[in-house]
């Protein structure tokens, strides 16, 4: 089970590090895309307009709805929309038709995350090599070369894992947000009159002049919380109490002094709203600058991809995904994992957006879609969580996620405007996802129907094979398989070609659900089914990780011997034909069938040894 988390210093710098890197590297592009498109004429009025806009979104979306509500709804200690959409279908699992629904929602909401993926580490990238333009324009030609030099270096690398380096995250980011305080501060104190703009009338008053302005510029201002759902994810790995303090004591302070001096230089200088973060500094510390800014930004990608291999872990156990090959970085933490095929993937599509897009201003209009659908959808689900979970009145739950649904709304509503400008790369990506989790889904379901229509009684079988017993050899077989109470065909084609059984034989299933932890006492179920047979069911959460021998290790207890030298684990792959009127539409039963045969890794997603792996071949039609 998840431990309780405490709030000490270095788990606070920690959850600074890792939480607050993607949040804390809008500063680079956020006030510069807001009057980039000239849709918000300059003069002072709307600078206080849009200051007073930035500092109450945060407010409202970042500490009103994030760090006081969702993150109460935890799911046994676990945050994140896959925790949140298991939380959520389990309250209204008495209402099938809802809880379909709240289950494709949650998915979509999870394959936009991989959309998320690509743009965040392409535009924070290259937004803080963009400053070598400030420092000489010469340099314009070298931003998109050095972007994806230092991309490949961070992708490069993750096959390392992330223990050598992520000691170091917390401290480079908490000096992160020290300079952007103090350049913030610096150019406050040339304009004190700036900080009026605290009092939410300017906002209010920059909207009602400019109802259609400011519902356009929403997508730009929107940018100032990317980053906001990581306080929700991340909440397994630290608690809510540092995250909460990260926030109120050091975070929010940063970003709003930094956010204010940037209106405070533009006061001064208009002409710096070309770029005003890095205007901020003086010369000579520019280039120190850029290096530090380019540094938080790997930080704040580097938590968004080990969040894209946690993620996507956490959907191949609920069998939304393909068992892909994971490997584990660290022998002492389970949590960090490397997967080969995500890793590289997001590397190729962000090369993708760089190329394409070629400046953060470009990717700004593809960010922020993916964003504020991922933060509508949670919403939508808190609502359901607080409702039918917690059984809290209605009008009650009304009032607590009305306006986070109004805002989340205008903010989604606004960034639509931007679907043709880039926004729909990353729909593309996620529905690209959505439709590979869908199709998994249902094509397993539909081999599942037609292996349980075909099955034979596991243990009216057995009752029949030792009227007449094979010849026994020595050792332990573990058979793997999806249904309990069937024969396996590996089983068949281990008596029809080798013709013998095995001294001991375990009948394994695992069974994957919607909670983070399964604990170890409530891990294996064991049924005896006589001549030394059994049948094992074990249980994993989405976040626990899945290591049959060490599970089995636990039948010990009640009789099975199984030795890692002696024990053979058959592992059935199922050879799946596509046949045309079976559910699915042609094409997505030939997805599947490519999936299937591509899917490569089960044995060591499940913990097993490579070379004690026997794969027999048998042909299921869907």
């Amino acid at each position: 089970m998840s431990a309780p988390k405490s709030s000490s210093p270095a788990l606070i710098i920690a959850a600074i590090g890792v939480v607050y890197g993607d949040i804390g590297t809008s500063v680079l592009y956020a006030m510069k895309e807001v009057f980039a498109h000239g849709h918000v004429q300059f003069t002072i009025e709307n600078v206080y307009g849009i200051l007073s806009m930035f500092f109450w979104t945060l407010t409202v979306i970042v500490s009103l709805k994030y760090v006081v509500l969702v993150l109460r709804a935890d799911n046994e200690g676990e945050g994140g929309l896959v925790a949140m959409l298991a939380l959520a279908s389990q309250a209204v699992h008495d209402k099938p038709r809802l809880r379909q629904v709240l289950l494709m929602v949650g998915i979509f909401g999870t394959s936009l995350f991989y959309g998320d993926g690509v743009i965040t580490p392409a535009i924070s990238v290259l937004s803080a090599v963009e400053g070598l333009e400030v420092v000489s324009p010469h340099f314009t030609r070298y931003v998109i070369p050095i972007t994806l030099v230092v991309l490949f270096c961070l992708f490069f690398v993750q096959k390392n894992g992330t223990a050598g380096i992520g000691k170091f995250f917390g401290p480079i980011t908490l000096i992160w947000f020290a300079v952007i305080a103090v350049l913030g501060v610096n150019q406050i104190l040339t304009h004190p009159e700036i900080l009026k703009a605290l009092s939410p009338h300017y906002a209010l008053k920059f909207m009602w002049d400019n109802p259609v302005t400011s519902f356009i510029i929403l997508g730009a201002t929107v940018l100032c919380v990317t980053g906001a759902e990581a306080l929700y994810a991340d909440l397994g790995h630290f608690g809510k109490g540092p995250i909460r303090i990260a926030w109120f004591s050091v975070v929010m302070p940063a970003l709003t002094l930094n956010y204010f001096g940037q209106g405070a230089l533009l006061l001064g200088s208009p002409e710096a709203v070309k770029n005003p973060f890095f205007n901020m500094a003086p010369d000579w510390a520019l280039i120190p600058l850029v290096i530090l800014a380019t540094a938080a930004t790997v930080i704040a990608s580097q938590a968004l991809i080990t969040g894209a291999f946690s993620v996507t872990r956490q959907v191949i156990q609920l069998g939304y995904l393909p068992r892909l090959n994971i490997e584990h970085t660290s022998v002492r933490t389970a949590g960090q994992i490397y997967i080969p095929f995500v890793n590289w993937g997001l590397f190729v599509a962000i090369v993708l957006a760089v190329v394409m897009f070629r400046s953060s201003s470009s990717l700004a209009a593809a960010y922020g879609i993916a964003v504020t659908t991922d933060m509508l959808i949670t919403t939508v689900l808190t609502f359901f969580v607080i409702r039918f979970a917690w059984k809290l009145p209605l009008a009650l739950c009304i009032a607590s996620t009305a306006m986070f649904f109004i805002v989340d709304f205008l903010f989604f509503a606004s960034n639509l405007l931007k679907l043709f400008e880039g926004g729909w790369f990353p729909l593309l990506i996620g529905g690209c996802v959505f439709t590979l989790m869908i199709t998994w889904k249902e094509g397993r379901r539909l081999m599942g129907e037609v292996q349980r229509a075909d099955a034979i009684d596991l243990q009216s079988f057995l009752d029949s094979v030792f009227v007449s017993p094979p010849t026994r050899v020595d050792g332990t077989a573990v058979f793997l398989t999806a249904e309990p109470g069937v024969v396996p065909n590996a089983l068949l084609h281990n008596l029809k070609h080798n013709k013998v059984l095995h001294d001991q034989n375990m009948f394994v299933t695992v069974r994957n659900h919607q909670v983070p932890w399964v604990p170890m006492d409530k891990r294996i179920e064991i049924e005896a089914l006589g001549h030394h047979c059994w049948q094992i069911t074990v249980h994993y959460g989405f976040k626990n990780d899945i290591d049959l021998p060490r599970a089995l290790e636990h039948a010990r207890m009640r009789g099975c011997q199984l030795e890692p030298m002696t024990t053979s684990y058959f592992l059935s792959r199922d050879v799946v034909i596509p046949t045309l009127g079976s559910g699915m539409a042609p094409w997505r039963e030939k997805l599947f069938a490519q999936m299937h045969h591509s899917a490569s890794g089960a044995a060591g997603f499940l913990g097993l040894p490579n070379n004690a792996v026997v794969e027999l071949g048998s042909k299921i039609e869907i």
